[in-house]
């Protein structure tokens, strides 16, 4: 993970890793082995997603999220259902609203420490 996703997970981390039900409570994953966390596996793209979209409603990150993020993830069927969502099992899909909040939120109190085009 290069030096600016590493930045961008820990503000999301900061906002999120307590509240996750994967978590401990303390920020700390309990996914058993070799399952493996959907946010971190998608959060390049993720960022880009985010930072892609300016709005002050969450729908079209929503959408962003569905056609940048969700196309591309295994549990995905390629009519567009997702049974982690269905189920409430996706951390990304419950948490998105945090996710961005801390992706927007690191941007705008210029909470990276490199330049961010």
């Amino acid at each position: 993970m290069t030096t600016e996703l590493q930045q961008y997970w820990q503000a999301v981390e900061e906002e999120f890793s307590t509240k996750c039900i994967n978590s401990d409570g303390h920020g700390n994953c309990l996914l058993p082995p070799g399952d493996e966390c959907v946010l971190k596996f998608h959060f390049p793209k993720i960022v880009e997603t985010v930072r892609s979209v300016k709005s002050e409603n969450m729908e079209p990150y929503i959408e962003a999220l569905r056609c940048n993020v969700c196309a591309y993830c295994k549990h995905q069927s390629p009519d567009g259902k997702c049974i982690l969502r269905v189920n409430l099992e996706c951390c990304l899909d419950r948490y998105f609203p945090l996710i961005v909040e801390a992706i927007e939120k690191a941007d705008a109190t210029e909470y990276l420490t490199c330049h961010v085009n």
